[in-house]
């Protein structure tokens, strides 16, 4: 192991463990990414006696510019150094209160800490001694279960559970990442042990619920949380996608797995956390609105505006970032259908005004979405629909071109009408506003302050409105 130990740190560690006679390990993470071949930035320290000690022992030799953190809560400390973070900690043993995931610490040895981590594939360590340095320590076998692409808990799985619900999402966003296989008897404690997350954090939840949504494919992750029941209790609106129903032999499409289709398509083209979150919500209005239609069978009409509303109070409860970033996945919710419903008709400039007006610097990605959405396994229908958008982008990039429209605000603002007719804030000048704003989109007059000026009088010439 020693020709994986390039870090500059490492010698350092070594050259300090050897004068103070400690015993320290690099463990977890980063030793399970050097067998995967894996970039890890974390490097995790664990030393026989104080890791706090030893991380300003190692600042030191560093030099002056080498800061430490110290988190004397929990008996850690940090440091940066060459791009990586690294946490220093004392070795432990733990025991759990059956409601709280707070253990009580007390010193242990190596073997204790790592009987008490979480997966066999995060137990392994490396020996930072000069008498055996880069020796591997594997008590539970985790290389080859790292070879077989296996997660299994090192002691019992219901207690590994029941003593820490969290590591529960955490054995399936490592399953997600890694595309490893949950062995059968951790899969079932996952199940038996699922209402022990309610213990838990939304926010450690929703950290463990982003790494799955940030995944190649995180609908395999979606898919180990519906099946282990986790999913109706951290996420309940998106359960409830799940199932078709039918009548009168006419049936809908399952949503659930229509949406972790569209996830998966858009992983492909983005990294971006939330318009991955926009594909994830994009139809998380059909439950709450779907209607059977006898001449015309199962509808969702509206879903696109419910689901927009449904977001505030999705993002609240899961503890997700209230500001831009929510509503960014309002716009592309709301907006989802628009793009499609322009491929499925005649392309006008009009249209195409409105979607730029409305979706602003959110349209390319509202387009990836909307390709993303054609799911249909009828293959000529896929290549119509995306023969269509591509028709809508040459369109959007004419009149964006032509019209500026990205972020647009009309050239009439409510102060300039105020300030004309002499009025205060009215119904009126709402009413002038709109009209100029809709004229503009309509094509009925340019996107200039001259054009709109004059159509500005004219509006309100209709309302008796007189110059000053």
């Amino acid at each position: 192991m020693n020709e994986h130990l390039q870090h500059p740190v490492f010698n350092i560690i070594s050259d300090i463990a050897n004068s103070n006679n400690l015993e320290v390990f690099v463990i977890g993470g980063f030793v399970r990414d050097i067998i995967l071949k894996r970039h890890s930035k974390d490097i995790d320290i664990v030393v026989k006696g104080s890791g706090i000690q030893l991380a300003q022992k190692v600042a030191s030799a560093i030099g002056k510019d080498c800061q430490v953190k110290v988190f004397k809560n929990f008996g850690t400390a940090m440091l940066h150094y060459n791009d990586n973070n690294i946490e220093f900690v004392g070795a432990r043993k733990e025991s759990y209160n059956p409601n709280s995931r707070k253990p009580s610490v007390e010193e242990g040895s190596l073997e204790d800490d790592q009987n008490r981590r979480d997966f066999t594939i995060n137990a392994l360590a490396i020996s930072l001694q000069k008498n055996n340095y880069g020796e591997l320590i594997d008590p539970f076998n985790g290389l080859n279960d790292i070879k077989k692409r296996i997660i299994r808990t090192p002691l019992n799985p219901d207690l590994t559970f029941s003593d820490d619900p969290l590591r529960m999402m955490r054995a399936i966003r490592f399953a997600t990442q890694l595309n490893f296989t949950i062995l059968p008897e951790t899969y079932e404690a996952i199940s038996n042990n699922k209402e022990r997350i309610n213990i838990i954090s939304k926010e450690r939840i929703i950290d463990e619920l982003n790494k799955i949504i940030q995944s190649p494919i995180p609908s395999i992750g979606f898919i180990h949380l519906d099946r282990t029941e986790l999913l109706g209790i951290i996420f309940p609106q998106f359960a409830a996608l799940k199932g078709v129903d039918v009548k009168d032999n006419k049936a809908h499409k399952d949503n659930f797995f229509h949406t972790l289709q569209v996830l998966d398509k858009i992983s492909l083209k983005s990294d971006n956390l939330w318009l991955r979150w926009a594909a994830l919500l994009h139809d998380i209005g059909k439950p709450p609105t779907k209607k059977y239609i006898p001449e015309t069978g199962w509808t969702f009409h509206g879903h696109e505006a419910k689901g927009s509303q449904m977001v505030y109070d999705i993002f609240k409860m899961l503890k997700l970032p209230l500001n831009e970033k929510m509503k960014y996945v309002q716009n592309l919710v709301f907006l989802h259908l628009r793009p499609i419903a322009l491929a499925e008709d005649v392309v006008t400039d009009s249209a195409v005004r409105r979607l730029l007006f409305e979706a602003g610097d959110n349209i390319d990605d509202l387009m990836l979405l909307c390709e993303a959405d054609i799911t249909s396994r009828n293959v000529k229908k896929v290549e119509r629909f995306l023969k269509n958008f591509e028709t809508v982008r040459l369109k959007l990039a004419e009149i964006e071109e032509k019209d500026r429209l990205r972020n647009w605000q009309p050239p009439i603002s409510g102060e300039i009408i105020m300030e004309t007719f002499g009025l205060s804030p009215c119904i009126e000048v709402g009413l002038i506003k709109t009209a100029i704003r809709e004229a503009i989109l309509d094509g009925k007059i340019g996107n200039n302050y001259e054009e709109a000026y004059q159509f500005m009088l004219q509006e309100a010439e209709k309302l008796n409105l007189k110059k000053k």
